[in-house]
């Protein structure tokens, strides 16, 4: 494919995407595929030559459509919103025509400029404190990481590098094995797995500690926690803080959490993945009540803000703290123009040294948005949760299993968990919506998270009218409980 041929079949890319995001509501919410569908529609080996884009674009709704489940769909009520926007898209666009990698200044100048400029805008956006903001010659400062995931792995990962330092200080003699096998982490039980997972990588203990009637992880349990494992011999050194969790958006308490991590020297990072963008709305920042006491914060511009995944900011008080512990620069990685700590090196803040030039699509998506039209998409995603939760109100047959706080509502059928797991059943295999299910302690539930850019109420009643009708088959043994 040459200059020409790319220009022309560019621009029917980009009419087959516009079609595609217009003309979504037609398309069942989630295909009607089984696993292993794609070996009987693919040959077994790469083509010998090269096949037409003409080719390849006839089979784009045969092999790639038919798998697709309908993220976008106004249909589609499962796990979080993932971002889309067509600025966000452009953004993209540039970003893979110029495919550089930004992973030092050098590698790319603008690179890593924008990136802690967004990082400021967004910290701003948000209400983080003074101290998590990049200044010449200060502490603090943020970068984009690929998700939550990541970020929490590299908290954690620095927290242990921390500990580490600080007790071979104190006793030379202490091995790294020694000091790791003592090692103990905490999280709540409504945290994101993904923070369970981190420990494993870390090698780490992994306390998961009970919440309160509202999901919460209080102080006096994380403090008990602490004081046993203490007592035991063992080394507290990182905790997890949710808000917004997946099974209910639930948040932990940071007002409290916080004085105890800072008594006790101990790493507190904040996952928001989902929830942090709502603090774009000065309503909603109470969330992030005691952030000052925080170490590291961390949200998805993907999931909320219309950035397309992969865009996960990160911010630490002191940058030193992730970048000290993850350093390795052979000559050819070194800085030859004499750099100094007024420009971050944020190969320094990851696992891999790769990454992608993230921030110019946060850059489109905020010039051309605007906070204001942002603030109002959040507003309007959070009123549709709500309304939705005035229907489960208004049919006896079902209950709320919290309330709502932001865009995600958690219900279920009154009743034992078998005919909960028997109605999510029906409507992902009635396939014209679409949701997910998650449990806490042994109460199994249904969630319906607001994810479509545009949705709006005519849809939220036409996926509750979905659910009656399915519902109404099940009721009878409901009403035997």
């Amino acid at each position: 494919m040459d200059a020409s041929e790319f220009r022309a079949s560019a621009r029917e890319m980009i009419d087959i995407v516009t079609d595609y995001l217009e003309n979504i509501r037609e398309r069942p919410v989630f295909p009607d595929v089984t696993p292993g569908y794609l070996r009987q529609m693919l040959p077994p080996r790469a083509p010998d030559e090269g096949e037409t884009w003409d080719e390849v674009k006839n089979d784009l709704e045969r092999v790639i459509m038919s798998g697709v489940n309908h993220w976008q769909s106004p249909n589609f009520y499962a796990y979080f919103p993932t971002g889309n926007s067509y600025p966000s898209m452009l953004g993209s666009m540039l970003t893979d025509g110029i495919s550089t990698l930004c992973f030092s200044w050098n590698s790319c100048p603008v690179g890593t400029e924008l990136e802690v400029t967004m990082m400021n805008w967004l910290a701003d956006m948000i209400g983080l404190p003074d101290a998590f903001h990049f200044h010449p010659g200060g502490k603090g400062g943020g970068a984009l990481q690929g998700s939550a995931s990541e970020a929490t792995l590299i908290a954690l990962l620095s927290a242990r590098n921390v500990t580490l330092l600080n007790l071979k200080e104190k006793d030379p003699a202490l091995t790294t094995g020694q000091i790791i096998d003592r090692l103990v982490a905490y999280t709540s039980e409504e945290g994101h797995s993904s923070v369970q997972r981190a420990a494993l990588y870390g090698l780490v203990e992994m306390r998961i500690l009970p919440v309160d009637d509202k999901g919460a992880l209080r102080g006096p349990v994380l403090k008990a926690a602490i004081e046993k494992d203490i007592g035991a011999g063992l080394v507290p050194f990182f905790v997890c803080a949710t808000i917004g969790s997946t099974g209910t958006c639930a948040s932990d308490d940071l007002s409290e959490l916080g004085p105890i991590c800072n008594q006790f020297d101990i790493w507190l990072h904040v996952d928001a993945a989902y929830a942090g963008s709502a603090c774009i709305c000065p309503e909603f920042r109470y969330l992030l009540n005691g952030i000052q006491h925080v170490t590291s914060f961390n949200f998805d511009p993907h999931k909320w803000l219309r950035v397309n995944f992969e865009c996960s900011a990160m911010w630490v008080k002191d940058t030193s703290l992730i970048s000290d512990g993850h350093q390795v620069s052979p000559v050819y990685l070194k800085d030859k123009k004499g750099n100094n700590n007024n420009i971050p090196e944020f190969r320094h803040w990851q696992v891999p040294l790769g990454r992608r030039f993230r921030s110019l699509k946060v850059w489109f998506v905020l010039r051309m948005f605007g906070v204001k039209k942002l603030q109002d998409l959040i507003r309007k995603d959070v009123a549709l949760a709500k309304l939705f939760e005035e229907c489960v109100k208004k049919d006896e047959r079902f209950e709320m299993v919290r309330e709502v706080t932001l865009g995600l509502a958690s219900f279920r059928l009154k009743g034992d968990n078998d005919v909960n797991e028997r109605l999510v059943a029906k409507i992902n295999l009635d396939r014209r919506i679409h949701l997910v299910p998650s449990k806490i302690k042994e109460t199994f539930f249904l969630r319906f998270a607001i994810c479509a850019v545009d949705a709006q109420a005519s849809d939220v009643t036409y996926a509750w009218g979905v659910i009656q009708e399915l519902a109404d088959a099940i009721t009878p043994v409901v009403k035997g409980h």
